[in-house]
């Protein structure tokens, strides 16, 4: 085979091909472009590690805020329930003063209305006594045909009421 007669001719010359191309490889791209590319990355992770420092620092003084925030909200909602159980009790008293002087006003309308009843009733009464006298005269008059004073009527009414 000739090919591998020639090889140990051309062996030299290609082991130095290869020798600068691995070293221009080496050079230009191990020394010039990897410290590049490297910094990138470096600056990349920091520009990484330092945003998500600072995200775990806002959200450490958001949850600040918030708890802050709900504590103010909870003053405020108790303020309200505080204002709220103030307000009805004042309604409550209000509403306590307005009944008593209603029932005040009812009873003095009762009692008026009460006595109005009582002398109504003993007008009534009165009334009846003079009826059932007349009532008793007339009957005397027709079963008995007599005649009856009203005097005499109005005393025997009395003594049966």
């Amino acid at each position: 085979m000739p090919q591998i007669a020639q090889l140990a001719a051309t062996y030299s010359s290609q082991i130095f091909w290869v020798l600068l191309t691995f070293g221009f490889v080496f050079f230009v791209i191990g020394r010039g472009m990897v410290p590049k590319i490297q910094s990138t990355v470096d600056a990349r992770d920091k520009k990484i590690a330092d945003d998500l420092e600072a995200a775990r620092a806002n959200s450490a003084k958001a949850d600040a805020l918030e708890a802050d925030w709900r504590a103010k909200e909870n003053e405020a909602r108790a303020a309200a329930q505080g204002r709220l159980a103030q307000a009805k009790a004042e309604a409550a008293r209000n509403r306590e003063a307005a009944l008593a002087k209603t029932d005040a006003a009812l009873s003095e309308k009762l009692a008026a209305a009460e006595g109005e009843i009582e002398a109504g009733r003993v007008k009534a009464l009165e009334q009846i006594e003079t009826v059932a006298a007349d009532a008793a005269a007339d009957i005397v008059q027709k079963v008995a045909g007599t005649q009856v004073s009203p005097d005499a009527a109005l005393k025997a009414v009395k003594a049966v009421l």
